[in-house]
């Protein structure tokens, strides 16, 4: 469970590799349905997932598209197929959002006084399109009024990319060069965390907690596509009791 104090009636968790009933290479809790795993042993999963958190619905499962496109829960509450989506926001009292990564930055949302929450999937292409500009945009909260918490994903140490990832960045902002050190060759190592700190900051957002994990390192805990390629997904989840 992450560790912040929430608003009374919201509830952020997290799930690891651990617990689940997936075999080899997705083993155990796999809670991805597009990564090659048995559907039946991911419907499992999903349901000790929910059985576990106590949630009070369904959580509402995006199929996402490393885009800054955010859904709305209450328009897609029931629906038989996933939103295209990387982001979903909610404003009513029950709703469950979820986002799947291993290695992407999931990133958890909810305003000071409880009645809105959002989870968003940024990958480093997400970040650079806007996802998060989109997701607090969606939520129709006053920024400092908002309490983010930044889920596991690849870590500093682990992440490194091409010169033209940190272009995208700096070209946006020159500052985001600070989350960047040279790598090999003409590669850079990236701090996914610092950069969503950044864009954060840039939109007025101050509370902003976790980023202390490495999806990559911590092996026992977490999948990583990077360091597995096939792999699961874990679920970074937010919910207001209904």
């Amino acid at each position: 469970m992450p560790d912040l104090a929430l608003p009374k009636g919201v509830h952020m968790a997290i799930s690891t590799r651990q617990g689940g009933v997936s075999q080899a290479p997705w083993q155990s809790l796999n809670l991805g349905d597009h990564v090659g795993d048995q559907p039946a042993a991911v419907a499992a999963n999903r349901q000790r997932l929910q059985a576990a958190l106590h949630l009070p619905a369904e959580p509402l499962w995006l199929q996402q598209v490393h885009g800054t496109q955010v859904a709305a829960w209450e328009s897609c509450r029931g629906r038989d197929t996933p939103p295209a989506a990387d982001g979903a926001v909610a404003h009513t009292a029950g709703a469950v959002l979820a986002v799947l990564t291993a290695d992407c930055l999931p990133v958890l949302a909810c305003s000071r006084d409880g009645q809105v929450i959002a989870a968003l999937h940024a990958g480093w292409r997400g970040l650079v399109g806007g996802i998060l500009e989109a997701g607090i945009a969606a939520m129709q909260v006053e920024p400092t009024q908002i309490l983010v918490y930044l889920g596991p994903a690849i870590g500093p140490a682990a992440f490194e990319v091409g010169p033209e990832v940190r272009e995208c960045f700096v070209a946006q902002d020159v500052g985001a060069q600070e989350a960047f050190r040279p790598g090999t060759g003409d590669r850079y190592w990236a701090d996914i965390y610092a950069l969503a700190r950044l864009r954060l900051q840039r939109l007025g957002v101050g509370a902003v907690h976790g980023g202390e994990h490495c999806t990559v390192t911590e092996a026992n805990r977490f999948f990583s596509y990077r360091r597995d390629g096939c792999t699961g997904r874990m679920a970074s989840l937010i919910w207001r009791e209904g």
